[in-house]
């Protein structure tokens, strides 16, 4: 495995490490059971349709006030959650045999095996009783509480106080077919029957997207299907369209499948090149990943540049810390002349917020704070003058999780205690610590949007960004298991693509971020990161472009607001210079197809900065805002950090202190 350049001995052993903890302790690697470990264990089995928190807080109000709820997320039972959340549905992946007085009933959604290949699926033991009662599932007894619920794995008999259940309503069998799908170049495919089962080439883990649908990335590969009707859809990230075409394969035989999606635009064409900033190799999940799945996800989905990240969990265990410290500062081995890949750093606070870093020369000291009853310290901001140090990109990444508006005061999204949330980022801005936020993210990028233009309207300068926080290791988790890329980062770079030209782009601010459109935003000709050296009085021309089908609406926004709003493909304005400013386009869209964020397409760009008189934007209602932000900060800090000392506590304070200085001196 050493002479594997996508396989080196320290990755190959980690891998088999991770494997070993799935195998002992299930998709969360025996994780400590903190909030955000027991979701990710159940959305393997929930989708979008069906909300884990709010079947959590509905549990969590048996025992606790409204005010008391979300400091207990920690302390539910996920089994019950997902029992609760489904409400009665079953799932592809989760049959369910229902306990109650009367007797046994098992409920699926049958699947279809082919041949005499075994079948294996997870069961819900769903409890109406008022008794305990005990399940044996292939030879092992399970009890399940009283109205309780347990998930097992199956493969062979269940049985019930010594009667065995009849199991055929879990599958059927079919004869089996070949297909092999070939588009002459890397894509993302998805082979589908008739019920939505999605089929895989050997080896292929079995990923399903943010919409449910099955895929696997690759070319002329083949893959073992059912001789009925299937479904065979083609496309190659955000860049291309999708393709289609429905087919009964003949039984023992193989059919070849060509079909090819065509390209919407080409970024690279124009200079720009989108990235994901935020991708997990490893990260908990149901199948540990290798490096080669990073290949063939990132030119599938030709996607420019990938930065996998080296992160912990919920304990001391940095996940890819082995790969990090093999390739820091190289391009990964399947890097080429249109395709990047990097791999960084994920630093984690759940109470401070999570940092990522792109382009480090070497593994820093520190990647966490605050997990297992540590502390909270130090603060960020040393941090991220480590990462600085070792040339490292940073960014604030799924930045905010609460709706919030606007006109809201800081204390909406700055209510809720550690929930990674990026509340350290209005001192790190003040300071010159942090270049970027990750607009774009699996989180509320509407919420982050607002809070980034309060940040770039209180004088900082920070390049929009998109980071998805895919995992690769995840195979049904929402947008965890989408596809990197889903979300992007386009920068416009000078010369070839490197990670320091595209990492020069995004300092420069020459960005837009983008859940699918093609966003262009020109002020007087000039484009994002640009600074407009402007007179009293002085009028502008700006014009925003969007190619792509699932945009709706198109805004153009200054530190004021709307300046302007219209459909998509063109939007014009002008405006007169008064007070300092900047621009900045918005592109957004309900649901769509092409967009895997849950609240639909949307796009924002990187200001063009608009200096009036040699005055810089500083917006006194920013500013101010920004001041109540870190005011509140420090009321939250002291509710839910952990700290040894008054003297951790109080680094912390006085990095506020110092940002605080920054924003009064922009005060008129």
């Amino acid at each position: 495995m050493s002479d594997d350049p996508l396989f080196p001995a320290p990755v190959a052993r980690a891998l088999a490490d991770y494997r070993a903890l799935r195998d002992a302790h299930g998709p969360c690697w025996g994780e400590p059971p903190i909030s955000y470990v027991a979701q990710a264990w159940a959305t393997v089995f929930l989708d979008r349709r069906y909300t884990y928190w709010n079947a959590a807080r509905r549990q969590l109000a048996e025992r606790y006030s409204p005010e008391e709820i979300e400091q207990h997320l920690h302390e539910v039972d996920p089994e019950r959650v997902v029992r609760d959340a489904l409400a009665g549905d079953v799932l592809d992946n989760l049959a369910a045999l229902r306990l109650t007085p009367g007797g046994v009933a098992l409920e699926a959604d049958r699947q279809v095996v082919l041949g005499a290949e075994p079948f294996r699926t997870s069961l819900l033991l769903d409890s109406a009783t008022d008794e305990p009662v005990t399940v044996v599932v292939d030879g092992t007894p399970y009890e399940v509480p009283p109205r309780g619920a347990r998930i097992v794995p199956l493969e062979r008999e269940v049985s019930v106080d010594g009667r065995e259940v009849d199991l055929s309503p879990l599958c059927r069998r079919a004869e089996a077919a070949t297909i092999r799908v070939r588009a002459g170049f890397p894509c993302r495919w998805s082979v589908t029957g008739a019920n939505g089962q999605g089929w895989y080439p050997e080896g292929a883990p079995p990923k399903r997207d943010a919409h449910r649908n099955p895929y696997f990335h690759g070319d002329d590969l083949v893959v073992a299907v059912p001789a009925e009707p299937i479904t065979v859809t083609v496309t190659r990230g955000m860049e291309y369209t999708t393709s289609e075409v429905t087919l009964t394969p003949k039984a023992g035989a193989e059919t070849l499948v060509e079909l090819a999606p065509e390209r919407l635009y080409d970024a690279a064409a124009r200079g720009w090149y989108g990235g994901d900033l935020h991708v997990h190799l490893n990260w908990m999940g149901e199948e540990p990943a290798a490096p080669a799945l990073a290949a063939a996800a990132q030119h599938g989905e030709d996607l420019h540049v990938l930065n996998l990240v080296a992160g912990n969990v919920a304990s001391g265990r940095v996940y890819d810390a082995e790969a990090l410290a093999h390739w820091a500062g190289e391009d990964l081995p399947w890097s080429d002349e249109r395709h990047l890949a990097r791999i960084g750093v994920e630093y984690r606070n759940d109470v401070v917020g999570h940092v990522s870093a792109f382009g480090l020369r070497q593994p820093p000291r520190r990647y966490h704070t605050g997990f297992e009853g540590t502390a909270d310290w130090p603060p960020n901001t040393v941090a991220l003058e480590e990462l600085r140090a070792l040339g490292g990109l940073t960014g604030y990444g799924h930045p905010f999780h609460t709706a919030f508006a606007d006109d809201d005061p800081p204390d909406v999204v700055l209510d809720s205690g550690r929930d990674c949330a990026a509340r350290e980022i209005v001192a790190d801005a003040a300071l010159g610590l942090i270049d970027t936020l990750d607009v774009l993210n699996h989180s509320s990028v509407q919420a982050t949007a607002s809070v980034y233009r309060r940040l770039i309207g209180a004088g900082n300068r920070l390049a929009v960004t998109a980071g998805t926080d895919a995992v690769l290791s995840f195979c049904r988790r929402g947008t965890a298991s989408s596809p990197p890329g889903w979300e992007r980062v386009y920068a416009n770079v000078a010369g070839p693509l490197t990670a320091e030209s595209y990492a020069e782009a995004i300092l420069l601010g020459r960005t837009f971020a983008t859940t699918g459109p093609w966003l262009e935003l020109a002020v007087n000709g000039h484009g994002p990161g640009d600074t407009l050296e402007l007179a009293p009085g002085q009028r502008v021309e700006i014009v925003l472009t969007s190619v792509g089908p699932e945009v709706e609406s198109l805004e153009i926004r200054t530190a004021d607001g709307v300046l302007a709003q219209g459909p998509p493909g063109r939007l014009t304005a002008t405006m007169e210079a008064g007070e300092p400013t900047y621009v900045v386009g918005v592109a957004s869209g309900g649901p769509h197809p092409r967009a895997l964020h849950g609240a639909g397409a949307y796009a924002h760009t990187s200001p063009v900065y608009v200096d009036v008189a040699g005055a810089h934007v500083a917006r006194e209602a920013d500013v101010r805002w920004c001041l109540a932000w870190l005011d509140r900060l420090e009321v939250v800090l002291r509710e839910f950090g952990t700290f040894e000392s008054a003297a951790q506590l109080d680094d912390h304070l006085e990095v506020y202190e110092r940002a605080r200085d920054v924003y009064r001196a922009r005060l008129p």
